[in-house]
C-alpha cells in the first residue's frame, strides 16, 4: 500500500463524521458530498504527515468549504427569488433507523431545525454547528470564520437564540408520535375536517417544496386541514415512516416515492409539517438509498 492509499483509508474513517458536518451546514446530501470531495482534495495536497489531529483538521477544513458554499448560495438567492427549498430528509423504516442514519442524525437533527438553520447567516450557522454540535473550540471556529474569538462567540450566541426561539421541542415518545400521525392519516382518508383540526396545533405551519423554487407556506389549523383534504386521495397511498428520527409519512403509490412529510409534534399536536414533493430530488434520494 502506497502513501496515498494509506491516506485515503484514513480519510474514509472520517467520512461519516464529515457527512454529518456537511448535512448540518448545507442541508443537502449532494452538496455535502461535493464538500467532502473538496476536503479530500485539500488533504491530498497538504503535508498530511505533519497533522497530529487529522479528525480536527478535517472538521475545520470541511467547515471552511461549507462556509464558502453557503456564501455562494446566499449570493445566488439574492440574485433570484426562485431558489428556496427544504433540506433533504433522512427517511427510515418506522421500526427504527439503520446504523448509518443513526450516526448521521446523532443529536436528532430534525427537519424543523435545519429549516431554522437555513435562516442564519453563513457565519452564524458555521459558529453554531461547529461549536454547539461538534464541540470545536471557539478559537478554531474563529480562524475559519475570519473573526475574533469574541465575535465568533457572539455569532454562535445569536444563532443559539434563533434556534431556541424558532425550533419547536418535539414530544420524545415515538409511540405517541405514531398515534398522532395515524390520527392525521385517518382523518385525511376519511375527509373528516373536524378530526384534522383536532390533531393540529392552532398555529400549525405547513411548508411544501414542490421543486418550483418557492416554498408554499400555509398557517393555521383550519387552513392546513383544508389543504390536507384537498389532497385526501394521496392519503390512501401514504404510510408512516421515520423522517429525521421522528414519525412522519411517505407517499409511495406503486412503490414510487412521490412525497416525504416531516412532522413535528408537541404536546400531542402537530405544530409543523414539512413536505418535500420535488420529484428530481426524491429520485436522487431514492438512488442514494439504493446504493446505501
Amino acid at each position: 500500500m502506497d502513501e496515498n492509499d494509506s491516506l485515503a483509508l484514513r480519510f474514509e474513517d472520517h467520512r461519516t463524521h464529515l457527512l454529518a458536518v456537511g448535512y448540518r451546514m448545507l442541508g443537502s446530501f449532494s452538496d455535502a458530498d461535493d464538500a467532502i470531495q473538496e476536503t479530500w482534495l485539500r488533504l491530498s495536497r497538504s503535508e498530511a504527515d505533519s497533522l497530529t489531529n487529522l479528525g480536527g483538521w478535517l472538521t475545520t477544513v470541511m467547515g471552511r468549504v461549507c462556509l464558502d458554499m453557503l456564501r455562494s448560495r446566499k449570493v445566488r438567492r439574492e440574485d433570484s427569488i426562485d431558489d428556496q427549498q427544504l433540506p433533504d430528509p433522512i427517511v427510515s423504516a418506522v421500526e427504527g433507523t439503520d446504523p448509518e442514519h443513526e450516526a448521521l442524525l446523532g443529536d436528532s437533527v430534525g427537519l424543523a431545525l435545519l429549516v431554522v438553520l437555513d435562516t442564519l447567516t453563513p457565519a452564524e450557522r458555521l459558529a453554531f454547528v461547529l461549536h454547539d454540535m461538534f464541540a470545536v473550540p471557539f478559537e478554531e471556529v474563529a480562524a475559519v470564520v475570519g473573526k475574533t474569538t469574541a465575535t465568533t462567540r457572539q455569532l454562535a450566541s445569536r444563532a443559539r437564540r434563533r434556534v431556541q426561539d424558532s425550533t419547536p421541542v418535539p414530544d420524545p415518545d415515538l409511540a405517541r408520535q405514531r398515534e398522532v400521525v395515524d390520527a392525521f392519516l385517518a382523518a385525511s382518508r376519511g375527509g373528516d375536517f373536524d378530526a384534522l383540526v383536532a390533531v393540529l396545533d392552532p398555529d400549525v405551519v405547513l411548508r411544501a417544496d414542490t421543486g418550483v423554487g418557492i416554498l408554499k407556506v400555509v398557517r393555521g389549523a383550519e387552513a392546513v386541514s383544508a389543504q390536507a383534504l384537498s389532497f385526501a386521495r394521496f392519503a390512501h397511498s401514504s404510510m408512516p415512516a421515520l423522517v429525521n428520527g421522528a414519525v412522519g409519512m411517505v407517499n409511495a403509490p406503486d412503490g414510487r416515492l412521490q412525497s416525504v412529510m416531516a412532522v413535528t409534534i408537541t404536546n400531542g399536536r402537530i405544530v409543523e409539517i414539512h413536505i418535500l414533493a420535488d420529484r428530481p430530488r426524491l429520485e436522487r434520494l431514492e438512488r442514494e438509498a439504493a446504493r446505501g
